[in-house]
């Protein structure tokens, strides 16, 4: 199974969602890839800390290579590598992948992800891909290659109306280019479970027949503490109430 955690707006927390639902999956003993198609790195440095800056190849290498006609590639298992989790493997990214984009849209390689992940789909059982806030060519490619796309939302009124143009494109990517890519649903994150804005908002949206997924992620600082020592909550602390949360997103993917 392939998914893309995707939202063109920024600060919703889609690399967090990425890794700790990949690290779940791995936790359960499947055989989970992570692949960071963001320049800023932040699932990379997640996952591998500062040994991240040194992680070679990388994504960036990939797309290199596919611009360059390279006679004799890499193959596509040396850009996976190993993280310090059991079953969890990371293709990292680089800040150089955000200056190859306007060659590959030049060059049309809106499709090599997608070959790069048939090759490997073999290897693992799950793969999830963290996109970068905006709707390009590197989001647009993991949209084409993945089986399923999770998005996640904050309850305010921007991020609601950055949704419905969100959704538009998923549907243009499905329509031209990827017939068989399904919306597993919205994953609401940094949810206030007191306040009565973000429930009456979830409740809009139930009521329009947008598939918003039961688990909540709630909003806690423990996630600062998560980030800075490079553990996903599953390893960090397994009973925490954010870590449960995750497990029940995990336990709904899995029964949808």
């Amino acid at each position: 199974m392939k998914r893309v955690i995707f939202n063109q707006k920024g600060g919703v927390g889609k690399s967090t969602i990425a890794v700790n639902l990949a690290a779940i999956a791995a936790r359960h003993g499947k055989k989970t890839l992570l692949i960071d198609l963001d320049p800023q790195c932040n699932s990379s440095r997640y996952l591998l800390g500062d040994a991240a800056r040194a992680a070679a190849p990388t994504l960036a290498d990939y797309f290199e290579q596919t611009i360059n006609f390279v006679f004799y590639p890499k193959p596509a298992g040396s850009f996976a590598h190993a993280t310090p989790f059991e079953n969890l493997s990371l293709i990292p990214s680089h800040a150089a992948i955000g200056e190859l984009q306007s060659r590959l849209e030049s060059r049309h390689k809106i499709y090599k992800l997608r070959d790069l992940l048939n090759e490997l789909a073999s290897s693992f059982d799950e793969i999830f891909l963290d996109t970068p806030p905006a709707y390009n060519i590197f989001t647009q490619s993991a949209l084409i290659a993945a089986d399923g796309c999770l998005i996640p939302f904050d309850c305010d009124d921007f991020s609601r109306q950055a949704l419905y143009a969100l959704l538009q494109n998923v549907g243009e990517i499905k329509s031209d280019h990827n017939p068989t890519l399904r919306i597993e649903g919205i994953v609401v994150n940094q949810f206030q479970a007191r306040a009565s804005l973000p429930q009456r908002m979830v409740d809009e949206l139930k009521a329009e027949g947008l598939p918003i997924f039961d688990s909540k992620i709630s909003s806690s600082i423990k996630i600062r503490e998560s980030h800075d020592r490079g553990l996903p909550m599953i390893h960090l602390d397994a009973r925490h109430k954010l870590s449960r949360e995750y497990l029940a997103l995990y336990d709904e993917l899995k029964a949808a």
